[in-house]
């Protein structure tokens, strides 16, 4: 009995494929669970049209995928990053920050999942990173990671905060002793 499966059975064939079946089988497990329908004339004709509609959804789609890749190849973000004395960052950037980087950019959201990176990056820098749609659809952009302020920050920021980190311990003694005379 031929059948033309609504979902994918394993060891059977994919969603939209005509097989070939025992009657009991098509009967007795196939239709009754909603996996596939009889292959009769009218529903061959349905499965073909939907085949072709889902070719031209690929088809679209993968011009979108294409003409995105191309607006992005060769971008340079600039992502700034608290950084440390040594040049490393406090935390690191992430492809969801590249992610975050690009829409700024173009406008249109990435899937952070679509960036490739081996690992998250730690230091500051210029880095090339991947950006892939499709299996033979990709583009590379370069991220740069820059300290808060510009590459002098780091070497300012501790000098800086030690004087409003003192400013800071003072106070909650001024206002503890202010509490206990009162």
């Amino acid at each position: 009995m031929k059948v033309i499966l609504k979902e994918t059975v394993q060891d059977l064939g994919e969603k939209g494929d005509i097989v070939d079946v025992k009657p009991g089988y098509a009967r007795n497990y196939l239709l009754p669970r909603g996996l596939a329908m009889e292959a009769t004339k009218g529903n061959l004709k349905q499965v073909e049209h939907l085949r072709r509609v889902r070719a031209r959804e690929r088809a679209r789609e993968e011009a979108q995928m294409r003409e995105l890749a191309q607006r992005i190849a060769g971008l340079e973000l600039l992502i700034t990053a608290k950084v440390g004395e040594s040049g490393k960052l406090f935390g690191s950037v992430t492809a969801q920050d590249v992610a975050d980087a690009i829409q700024a950019a173009i406008g249109q959201e990435i899937d952070r999942r679509k960036i490739q990176l081996d690992e998250p990056i730690k230091s500051v820098g210029r880095r090339e990173v991947t950006v892939r749609f499709a299996p033979e659809i990709e583009a590379t952009v370069t991220v740069v990671v820059q300290a808060e302020g510009g590459e002098e920050a780091p070497a300012e920021e501790p000098a800086a905060s030690e004087p409003a980190a003192e400013a800071e311990a003072e106070a909650p003694g001024d206002g503890r002793e202010a509490e206990t005379e009162g």
